[in-house]
């Protein structure tokens, strides 16, 4: 299959790569070192052991026209980065072309095929403009849930460090032969993408932790294992999570592990800093509105109050703010 790889970073190197690997057609579409790096070596992927492949049957380019239609397009940066792309990605498109979207958080497509009263309803919070929905339609996506943690240690060279799942579903929950498609085109890659009935359902469960770790995280400058054992910020974590779960519920969405559960596994991940935590201090924008402020935005639409979520949100952009005013980063140093 003809594959286009938007972004050759954490997620869409590991992905390309295997599908490379694979025997997949694939093109990356990135910039600057990353398309020098592949266009020149191929992506070289670096496993959990410390074993190399390098895929060299791989093409670079920044241009979206050169690479042409496709019949899967991996959207593979953070929800934030979409729009600056979304205009060009339709130059990627033939009659039959799904694109599976892999951002952390809220997607903009939402309550397509949502059914009920919020059927069609714009979130506004990760598409302000509408740019999204116009340019890239909510018919050609596929969601997907992407559970992996991988790095990009040098351009074109992505270390896999674990995890390998990436649920898959159609938006109205059919299991229709485009998904199925997709789901035997990354199993073939030998990763898992189980087909869902409820994709939403799926990324709720990712987010219950990451709009609660994410933010204190970034906020506190602690690690998971910080957060999930110092008591306040315990409490903390699990009243935005009790928040986040009512409005899920008013949204129809049941969570199937338990909230305890769901800190404990934080927990057991260690002294890792989240990706909200990472940008802070790399001076980058963080990832907070697909995170956090969207759902704020259907606590809103649901009428559920969120006080802790809303504080904590409020808190977060205004650090995201000064950083940019400033043009500055947040890290802490150790004393001598």
């Amino acid at each position: 299959m003809k594959i286009a790889i938007i972004g050759a970073g954490a997620i869409g190197g590991l992905v390309g790569a295997k599908l490379a690997l694979a025997g997949e057609d694939v093109t990356f579409i990135v910039r600057g070192a990353n398309l020098d790096a592949i266009s020149r070596n191929g992506i070289r992927l670096v496993s959990a052991e410390g074993e190399e492949q390098v895929a060299r049957n791989v093409k670079a380019t920044d241009r979206y026209d050169e690479a042409g239609p496709q019949d899967i397009v991996v959207l593979a940066m953070k929800a934030h980065q979409v729009e600056a792309v979304a205009s060009d990605v339709p130059k990627l498109f033939g009659p039959d072309t799904v694109v599976v979207t892999m951002q952390n958080g809220i997607p903009y497509w939402y309550f397509h095929k949502h059914g009920g009263a919020l059927e069609g309803t714009p979130v506004r919070s990760v598409d302000p403009s509408g740019t999204l929905a116009a340019k890239i339609p909510a018919q050609r996506v596929i969601g997907c849930v992407v559970y992996p943690a991988s790095e990009l240690i040098a351009p074109g060279v992505v270390k896999h460090i674990e995890g390998d799942r990436f649920p898959v579903g159609e938006l109205d929950g059919s299991a229709s032969e485009r998904v199925e498609r997709v789901s035997a085109c990354f199993t073939g890659a030998g990763f898992k993408a189980p087909v869902l009935d409820n994709i939403r359902a799926e990324i709720w469960l990712k987010l219950w932790g990451n709009l609660t770790f994410n933010p204190i995280s970034s906020l506190s400058h602690s690690t998971l294992v910080d957060i999930c054992q110092y008591p306040p910020s315990r409490e903390l974590a699990a009243a935005m999570m009790r928040e986040a779960q009512a409005v899920a519920h008013k949204l129809g969405i049941e969570f199937r592990v338990t909230l305890e559960k769901r800190i404990a596994g934080a927990e057991k991940v260690g002294k890792h800093k989240t990706s909200m935590l990472q940008d802070v201090e790399a001076g980058r924008a963080p990832e907070i509105d697909a995170l956090v402020g969207a759902v704020v935005e259907l606590a809103r639409l649901t009428e559920t109050p969120t006080p802790h979520i809303d504080t904590v949100y409020s808190l977060v952009k205004l650090l995201a703010r000064t950083m940019e005013d400033q043009r500055g980063r947040v890290k802490l140093h150790e004393m001598a």
